[in-house]
């Protein structure tokens, strides 16, 4: 009888067909688990509280990518990786709220996974973008979206990707898994926390000018 029993689960099992993705949920699925092990959350001590956000690995060796806001007048910062180690972190450069990066150094004891950079000059109103952070604590969170428009006035991209509180300094991705962007911000006329559907993130060929001028060019 067990022998008959075991022979139905393993023809069931045989015969079930497989999971199969649409090529829009691929290119989701695909960019995610390339990118998410370069992506950590960050939590800063502030003297009122706790300031929380992401940050992008550029280097191997522990440089992490995020935004000055995050970081301003902290005074213990942890970063936490996908798999759930956690660093302390030091701040080695950062540049004002105007500019908003910052970059800062973990030491990691094996090399680790890094973000790819794409050309922000390449972005087109109408593409399609990808966006990890720790919204809420919620860390490794992918949403999707648009590039809704480009504000050549401030230098910043638009989206209408879900971008909510402690996703700043996380990537906004193109559907190859380049960073062609940096969340900031996200526009709340009503004192509303919460997305509204209008974020804006940091070109990318800023951020790399930034890192350079650090003398930690990375690609």
């Amino acid at each position: 009888m067990k022998k008959l029993l075991y022979f139905f689960i393993s023809l069931i099992i045989t015969i079930s067909p497989a999971i199969s993705y649409e090529p829009d949920e691929k290119i989701n699925i695909s960019v995610y688990e390339k990118i998410n092990p370069a992506i950590v959350a960050i939590d800063a001590q502030l003297p009122d509280g706790v300031s929380a956000g992401t940050g992008c690995i550029v280097t191997h060796d522990g440089v992490i990518l995020t935004g000055s806001h995050v970081v301003e007048d902290c005074s213990d910062i942890d970063v936490t990786m996908y798999n759930g180690h956690t660093y302390k972190a030091k701040i080695i450069a950062k540049m004002g709220k105007t500019r908003d990066l910052a970059l800062l150094k973990i030491d990691p004891k094996t090399p680790l996974k890094t973000v790819s950079f794409g050309n922000s000059e390449d972005v087109k109103v109408g593409q399609k973008v990808l966006a990890i952070g720790n919204p809420f604590g919620f860390a490794g969170t992918l949403t999707q979206g648009i590039v809704s428009r480009i504000d050549y006035t401030k230098n910043r991209i638009q989206t209408d990707a879900a971008i909510n509180p402690g996703c700043s300094g996380g990537p906004l991705l193109n559907s190859a898994g380049e960073v062609i962007g940096i969340n900031q911000s996200i526009y709340n006329p009503d004192n509303n926390i919460s997305n509204i559907g209008i974020g804006f993130a940091i070109p990318i060929n800023d951020a790399k000018k930034f890192i350079q001028n650090a003398n930690l060019a990375k690609k």
